[in-house]
């Protein structure tokens, strides 16, 4: 079937809005291609001009997202800003005239209050699609033990563990992942993805959560404004589901000396599956099997044309939601807003946890937190605006 071009504008076009950009371009065969992109930092501006033209792509330049929307030149939106200007933006979006698809970045938002408004703007929108990025789905040795799960392989998930061992957050345009306030946390910030994954598998609700945490090696000599970092560098997490799964999160962002950043483990009643990145290994067996009987895949798939920086998961996200963009609604986006949603919830859960020293239900922080950061927003909002300068005024 032969479709017309599909216009994209991308909205932050710091380092993962130019990985969305060449990800597009690895898309053209699909008749995709970018017209327009806004961010407010010059810099960021020139180097997004700079790649869009060596694609051979004409783009006007916006120095806010409320002119590229006004332009009306773009079918799809993709949101790759910071995480505490997804709020305002997702709103603008969604509340514009003109209908716009969106492909929002991890996380949805930075609260569970901001979360559940965005969830119930888009409810009065049905012609606007909105995907949250939650791309770990889509590696190809994640996207494998996904299917032996949901194929009753290993039977009802009761255990799954995620290790991400890694490197320090990166540099980001004015330095706003270093603060909590700005990022939501380092448990919504970068493990949202693995809560999204333990929610996947564990096919149930999150209850709730018990986590510890500190921040042992990475930012500690770093000041800006006068301020070192609150973020944590390693954290671990149990998550709780309603039909008895729990799930653990071991986060470590001093270990550069791993063979693989994530390791993942799903045992279920009859059987244990393991996914490993970047090494693109998929273990399974069963309990019957033994050791003997373990088997071993390496977990590839053909259609990724660009790696990138998260071994092609990304380039298959945007590929799926091509697909359902132009199903024109008759597909749901594969990773909702509901989804956003509880990999948020559980990430707030996880750093309340950490502050108080208990377990934290996720009913507390839909009750709770919801309340409390509606009446804290109005009065951050503009002091956030002032110091990171993203957001259009």
């Amino acid at each position: 079937m032969a479709f017309g071009t599909l216009k994209y504008g991308i909205i932050g076009v710091g380092m993962m809005g130019r990985e969305h950009l060449v990800n597009l371009h690895y898309l053209k065969d699909e008749n995709v291609s970018v017209v327009a992109v806004a961010d407010p930092h010059l810099p960021s501006q020139q180097q997004a001009l700079k790649l869009a033209q060596s694609f051979n792509w004409a783009i006007q330049v916006f120095c806010c997202h409320k002119e590229l929307l006004d332009s009306g030149v773009c079918d799809v939106v993709i949101v790759s800003t910071p995480n505490m200007t997804h709020y305002e933006i997702l709103m603008d979006i969604i509340s514009h005239p003109k209908p716009h698809h969106v492909l929002v970045e991890k996380p949805l938002c930075t609260t569970v209050a901001h979360c559940k408004q965005v969830i119930e703007a888009a409810k009065h929108r049905p012609d606007v699609l909105v995907q949250v990025g939650l791309e770990y789905r889509y590696m190809p040795p994640v996207a494998k033990l996904i299917d032996l799960v949901k194929g009753g392989v290993l039977g009802q998930v009761k255990m799954v563990s995620i290790r991400e061992h890694r490197f320090p957050f990166l540099v980001k345009v004015n330095n706003w992942n270093r603060f909590n306030c700005n990022s939501g946390g380092t448990l919504v910030e970068k493990c949202c993805h693995f809560f999204d994954l333990m929610t996947l598998f564990a096919a149930a609700n999150p209850v709730r959560v018990m986590a510890s945490g500190a921040i042992d090696v990475n930012h500690k000599d770093e000041i800006y404004d006068g301020k070192v970092p609150d973020i944590i560098d390693n954290a671990y997490v149990i998550v709780e589901f309603e039909n008895g799964s729990r799930g653990l999160l071991d986060l470590c962002m001093f270990a550069e000396g791993s063979k693989n950043e994530q390791e993942i483990s799903v045992v279920g009643q009859i059987g244990k599956g393991e996914a490993f990145v970047p090494e693109s290994i998929v273990r399974w067996g069963t309990r019957a099997d033994g050791r003997d009987g373990v088997k071993t895949l390496k977990a590839e798939d053909d259609r990724i044309k660009y790696d990138g920086l998260h071994h092609g998961s990304s380039y298959l996200e945007h590929l799926h939601f091509l697909s359902v963009v132009r199903a024109k609604g008759t597909q749901a986006p594969a990773v909702g807003l509901h989804d956003g949603l509880l990999s948020v919830a559980i990430g707030v859960a996880a750093q309340l946890s950490i502050e108080k020293g208990r377990f934290v239900t996720i009913e507390e922080v839909y009750l709770k937190l919801t309340i409390s950061t509606c009446c804290a927003w109005s009065a951050r909002s503009q002091h956030l605006c002032e110091i990171v300068n993203i957001m259009c005024m």
